[in-house]
């Protein structure tokens, strides 16, 4: 397909970095393409789909979380029709024989080891944000992918830039081929950084963070001499020589958010989203502007924002609505103020992203997770702090964070510029400030390990040598021993050329010599992935999942148990702790697997069960969390962390049918319930699967009938979207 053509139709003009990638595409090439956020990286996987599909082949477009799923599915339906877009998202199927399939990267994975019939035909794979590789809980997803696609189909990579681009390219081709790099650096919309605070006499301060000196951009001196003129005092006794002397409070405060808001307003750089790294600081914010009687809507507007809200959250109760506090949400929202979190079921999110799409709320306070993905582009971003607190102390945003959140400032066609502000802090300085703004790349680092789940599907799959060879391939191999992946790719072609040799009848004396020297110089080199992989494998040996290089038949449940807490997961089953309980017992057990609390260690004391029954299940369950982690520690492998009973009362609830009023505890928001439901549901699904696989007829109906009371009033409604 002539890529011209393909804009021309859309009434678009290409960027050349849009021209070099689909250029690319249409020449067979697969493509790398790194780009900043917002600067159309999207259209390149639009024409490498449409492409696929010119040339009678499939395509799947796979994203790192549901909700880009929906939004993909919801676009390319629009731009190919419906009936040619299906959707896979593990909880969800709608047309999963299209020609386009959209669908979460970890289904593609499932399918990839089952050797799924959906994978016949396929001539493309997208893969979006491609960076999240070096996410430490799901990184590895995006490697298994790459390495385990079949040669011939092409792959579309978007990432956002990275400094290593080059490094990660030459993975690529070591491992696939053909692979062109199209890198980006400027954005569509250049951004403009400011550093805001209250001085001495209240005045609101707003200083570039940047000034050019000399034709070179450099912190801006203005800001270095208000801060130093604004330094804490050194106290009397310290003056004294007193050793109980330090430092005073600096004479510069954080700017207050409605003043701060107020000078956006002024300055017309609304709409804004202002990022505040706690959920309990974004409601308390909303508050504070709602308080203040800060309105940004005219009354059309807020008819319009009213029929958006009653829209998106019609498949709700009157009941649940007032559980999710939807009237004090609302009236917010009407006046053109919203907060965004996962604290907040999906409807209410979705509700605050379209109206801020539509420009109708100009305020959105928002943690980071909604830099993540979701298309929601402001004229301004305000970062109240450039720390955040990772559950055991406070950390600087790194330079990939800042990128990311600063990303969602400039939209495309309606700002000549993107602004940046970042508040005064106490705990941070003005040069640091400036040194994270001015960092505009990040080094991408992988985060794969060989997995129990992974394992187990290794053996079931692949020969001993393979499944090493296939882990040597990796971008974490190739991080730490380039050379290894090198060799692992000359040995695959040497094992291709020895097993033809062999058909054929000849002498194999020669290349078994090179396969045999091959196979020594990788043994030879350091610690490398596939050692990790065989301490993994000698404790499912030890456990009862591996015999030799087969799968037991507790092996082949772990193969089809897709969750952090796979093998915790795998055991529970095997040692029949969902035997013989109802429904919601089985919910209750099954979420000790999957609910992790927010915070830190310390609030994850115990909490009663729901029943008798249960809590013996579980104390046997946190037995084989506690045996499993002791095992790792004496292999010298990551522990896994330990089970979680804190959402086993809501879990037996929920399933029994209590509504949502009764079920929601104090300590657990609207949106926190769904996800975890949500993750519940998943589990309970792949446990039905598995038990009926393994003829547990009657744990594979128990679970399935959890799954199917879980499924109900405000989970529905999510599942639905």
């Amino acid at each position: 397909m002539d890529p011209r053509r393909f804009a021309e139709d859309r009434g678009l003009t290409l960027d050349s970095f849009q021209r070099d990638a689909m250029d690319a595409l249409d020449a067979g090439s697969s493509v790398l393409v790194c780009a900043p956020t917002g600067a159309g990286k999207t259209l390149i996987a639009e024409f490498a789909v449409v492409a696929a599909l010119g040339a009678g082949g499939r395509a799947f477009y796979t994203t790192p979380i549901k909700a880009l799923s929906n939004q993909k599915y919801r676009d390319l339906r629009e731009q190919v029709g419906e009936s040619r877009v299906g959707l896979l998202t593990g909880d969800t199927s709608i047309s999963p024989r299209a020609s386009i399939v959209v669908m979460t990267t970890e289904v593609l994975r499932n399918m990839l080891y089952a050797d799924s019939p959906a994978l016949k035909g396929l001539g493309t794979v997208v893969l979006d944000e491609v960076h999240y590789l070096q996410d430490r809980a799901r990184g590895a997803v995006w490697e298994e992918i790459i390495i385990h696609l079949p040669p011939e189909i092409g792959i579309v990579c978007l990432s956002a830039t990275v400094s290593n681009a080059d490094e990660f390219a030459d993975w690529l081709r070591e491992v696939r081929g053909d692979v062109v790099t199209v890198v980006e650096q400027e954005r569509p919309v250049p951004l403009d950084h400011f550093w805001v605070a209250a001085d001495r006499h209240d005045d609101l301060v707003i200083l570039p963070t940047f000034a050019t000196r000399r034709g070179v951009e450099v912190p801006n001196p203005d800001a270095v001499i208000l801060e130093a003129d604004h330094a804490p005092r050194r106290t009397r006794a310290h003056q004294r020589g007193g050793r109980r002397g330090g430092r005073g409070r600096s004479a510069l405060r954080q700017p207050g958010r409605v003043e701060l808001l107020d000078a956006l307003r002024d300055r017309d750089e609304l709409p804004a989203i202002y990022f505040i790294f706690s959920r309990a600081g974004c409601d308390r914010a909303l508050d504070e502007c709602v308080s203040a009687g800060v309105r940004f809507t005219t009354a059309d507007e807020a008819r319009r924002i009213r029929g958006i809200a009653e829209s998106r959250t019609a498949a709700l109760d009157d009941r649940d609505l007032d559980a999710l506090g939807y009237s004090r949400w609302l009236h917010a929202l009407e006046r053109g103020l919203a907060a965004h979190h996962a604290g907040m079921v999906p409807a209410m999110k979705e509700a605050v992203e379209e109206a801020f799409v539509a420009g109708l709320v100009q305020v959105v306070f928002a943690t980071e997770t909604l830099a993540l993905g979701v298309n929601m582009p402001a004229r301004s971003v305000v970062l109240e702090k450039i720390t955040k607190f990772t559950g055991t102390g406070h950390e600087m945003l790194t330079a990939a964070e800042y990128t990311q959140l600063g990303g969602r400032a400039g939209r495309r066609g309606l700002d000549a510029a993107g602004q940046v502000y970042v508040c005064w802090s106490p705990f941070v300085t003005f040069d640091q400030v400036a040194a994270l703004a001015a960092r505009t790349t990040y080094e991408l680092r992988s985060s794969f390990r060989p997995t129990y789940n992974m394992a187990a599907n290794l053996v079931k799959s692949h020969e001993r040598a393979e499944a090493h060879e296939l882990l040597n391939l990796s971008f974490a191999q190739f991080q730490s021993d380039r050379a290894v992946v090198g060799l692992e790719r000359q040995l695959r072609k040497r094992r291709r050329d020895l097993r033809r040799a062999e058909k054929r009848g000849e002498s194999t004396s020669r290349p078994a010599r090179k396969v045999a020297r091959l196979e020594r110089r990788i043994a030879g080199r350091s610690e490398n992935l596939s050692r990790s992989f065989d301490r993994v494998i000698g404790l499912l040996d030890s456990w009862g999942y591996v015999e030799g290089w087969s799968l037991t038949a507790r092996g082949e449940v772990l193969a089809g148990l897709h969750c952090e807490l796979d093998l915790v997961a795998a055991e529970m089953m095997a040692e029949g702790l969902l035997q013989d309980l109802d429904a919601p017992s089985v919910a209750s057990v099954v979420s000790c697997c999957t609910f992790e609390r927010r915070g830190s260690d310390d609030d994850s004391a115990p909490v009663g069960a729901p029943t008798r029954e249960v809590g013996a299940r579980v104390r046997r369950l946190q037995r084989i969390s506690d045996a499993l982690g002791a095992a790792e520690t004496d292999a010298d492998l990551p522990v896994t962390r330990a089970i979680d009973s804190g959402f086993a009362h809501e879990a037996y609830e929920w399933t029994r049918g209590d509504a949502l009023a009764d079920v929601l505890a104090d300590d657990i928001t609207g949106g926190d319930f769904v996800r975890c439901v949500r993750q519940l549901l998943d589990l309970l699904r792949q446990v039905a699967e598995a038990a009926r696989a393994a003829g547990e007829r009657e744990t594979a109906g128990v679970a399935a009938e959890a799954a199917d009371a879980a499924l109900r009033g405000v989970i529905a409604a999510s599942e639905e979207r």
